[in-house]
């Protein structure tokens, strides 16, 4: 399941051919570690993602939509200023290694051809693009820089000789005919996959355990033959583009067919199509995690902060609650006034309220007279009682505390990079978070982007991913005749069904939507309330995304990824089309 030298062929060869003599129209970074160049090839544009995020580092032809920010970096800059009008001439793979060359002709300042080549190095968290000079001997620049001081043998610097990475000098299975494979490989020593990868480029793991398992237990000619027509079958364009997904929902993914993982297998009709598919949301989520990791982090102290707080409130009340009996001590002392003399430890009396008629030993305050005791109880009564209010109703609003920070963390969870922003600046309103100091005045977008997709049936599904988008979704799109739906008692997104008639399959695929966009996504058999948008409220005073509902009806649906998908799809096919 990683990025090899195989899945890099596969990509290399469907980039050239699709991209081959194309013009290079558009370059954006998205991201600190993701580059999308937008090529104009065959009447059509393209976008070529090249990824060095360092758990997800890959390059691929892409579908998804990247916000931009308001100003290119450096890096981004310097690529438009060589690369932009240019036409991509050439990709190349250096042998089977996960080392990609693009050849990009263009014109200089002076109309003279010129040529640069850009580098992508996929190397997990050691990945990098680099943009070379003409004679590819010198480095322009680098989406990362490495200093001598942090590597002491390849430094990659602009104006800095270019040097590749370093070899494992291992042969390059493209060229290597049975019986270079048969030489490569030792029946004493064991574990042949490991065998191949130890001996080939570009050969993970997964490829190496693939080629084995198709050889099955047979003599080592049987492994080097099935080894060689496997590498051919790469060399051939012979590509299978596949996500296996095992029965504990682990994915594995794949240019070649995987015989050895057992699972439901789901294939593609490109490598890239594959790649779109298997990274959808984690890479988003990488970037979430790494722009809210404080946000997280500040969300989960203060539910924990309200557990402890709502545990201590639990307590006093259980205290109070004991308490309440010195009105009982009280009344009784004062019904048993002409008893006392005064100097008493303790009274026994007769307690009216035992059925029995049995009697209570009280305890006094020597140093008090008979009346002053007896206050005493009742003063301690009344505070208890006055405690036990005030317990109930910060346990109440404890509670409505808890439920919103449990909203916000799932909503989190599920958001978009371009969500975050929305999450904290409620959070500086409310008071949770001091307000940071922008250094440019930016004009405030007054209409939240919200989520669209559309059903099988062509309806328009909305879905608000945080507190303002669902806000903005019930309370000012939605119209009174529409479908509202929710996921039961659990935190979540409110979805709207643009529609006044609304068929079964549309009702359900929006159920989806929401279990999808909540905290059960990872559930099975999840309740989605539903209801008219005439019948949802906000209480005054109420947080922000809080509504109350009522005359609804509740579907149970099993969260589907691939449906969502589709659905996400159809959106943006519709879209396009306008």
């Amino acid at each position: 399941m990683s990025f090899d030298g195989i899945m890099t062929q596969a990509v290399v060869q469907e980039v050239h051919q699709t991209l081959q003599s194309g013009r290079i129209s558009k370059i954006h970074q998205p991201y600190k570690t993701d580059l999308v160049i937008t090529v104009r090839a065959n009447r059509k544009n393209h976008q070529l993602l090249l990824s060095v995020n360092p758990s997800l580092s890959r390059m691929h032809l892409t579908d998804e939509k990247y916000q931009n920010p308001p100003e290119p970096s450096m890096f981004c800059m310097l690529l438009r200023k060589h690369l932009e009008g240019g036409f991509v001439r050439e990709v190349l793979q250096q042998g089977l290694e996960r080392i990609v060359s693009l050849r990009i002709e263009n014109k200089d300042e002076i109309g003279d051809l010129t040529e640069r080549t850009l580098v992508m190095e996929i190397m997990g968290k050691h990945s990098n693009v680099v943009l070379l000079n003409e004679d590819r001997t010198h480095i322009l620049d680098s989406m990362k820089h490495i200093s001598p001081a942090q590597n002491t043998v390849r430094t990659i610097l602009p104006g800095q000789a270019y040097i590749g990475p370093p070899s494992q000098h291992k042969a390059n299975p493209l060229e290597a005919g049975a019986g270079d494979v048969l030489r490569a490989l030792d029946a004493n020593q064991g574990k042949l996959d490991r065998q191949l990868m130890q001996a080939f480029e570009g050969i993970s793991p997964q490829s190496a355990k693939e080629a084995a398992h198709r050889a099955g237990l047979g003599s080592l000619q049987k492994l080097a033959d099935t080894f060689t027509a496997l590498m051919n079958d790469v060399k051939n364009g012979n590509f299978q583009p596949q996500i296996v997904t095992t029965e504990a929902n682990k994915e594995y993914y794949s240019a070649i067919d995987l015989t050895h993982v057992d699972g439901a297998k789901e294939n593609f009709a490109s490598v890239s199509d594959m790649l779109d598919r298997y990274h959808n949301g984690k890479a988003e989520r990488d970037r979430v995690h790494q722009q809210a990791h404080d946000l997280e982090r500040f969300l989960q102290n203060e539910r924990e902060k309200n557990e402890r707080k709502l545990k201590k409130l639990r307590q006093t009340i259980t205290q109070a609650e004991n308490r309440l009996v010195y009105q009982k001590y009280g009344e009784l002392l004062t019904a048993h006034m002409h008893q006392l003399r005064g100097g008493e430890n303790e009274i026994e009396v007769t307690d009216y309220y035992d059925p029995e008629g049995g009697t209570l030993t009280i305890g006094l305050e020597p140093e008090l007279s008979p009346s002053d005791n007896a206050q005493r109880y009742f003063k301690r009564y009344n505070k208890a009682k006055t405690s036990l209010s005030e317990a109930k109703k910060q346990i109440k609003l404890t509670r409505r505390e808890i439920d919103y920070l449990d909203r916000l963390i799932q909503q989190v969870e599920t958001a978009a990079p371009s969500d975050i922003d929305d999450i904290r600046e409620e959070l500086s309103d409310g008071g949770y978070l001091k307000k940071r100091v922008q250094k440019k005045k930016q004009k405030k977008n007054t209409k939240p982007q919200v989520e669209q997709y559309v059903s099988s049936a062509g309806t328009l599904l909305l879905v608000g991913k945080n507190n303002r988008q669902n806000e903005y979704v019930t309370n000012r799109v939605a119209n009174a005749g529409d479908t509202w739906l929710h996921t039961k008692d659990i935190p979540g997104s409110h979805v709207v069904i643009r529609s006044t008639d609304v068929d079964e399959e549309t009702l359900k695929e929006a159920a989806v939507l929401a279990a999808y966009f909540s905290k059960a996504r990872s559930s099975s058999s999840v309740p989605v309330d539903y209801t008219l948008i005439r019948h949802v409220r906000k209480p005054n005073g109420a947080k922000p995304g809080f509504v109350t509902y009522d005359q609804q009806s509740t579907l149970f649906v099993t969260p589907e990824e691939s449906l969502v998908l589709e659905m996400k799809n159809r959106a943006r096919a519709q879209a396009a089309a306008k």
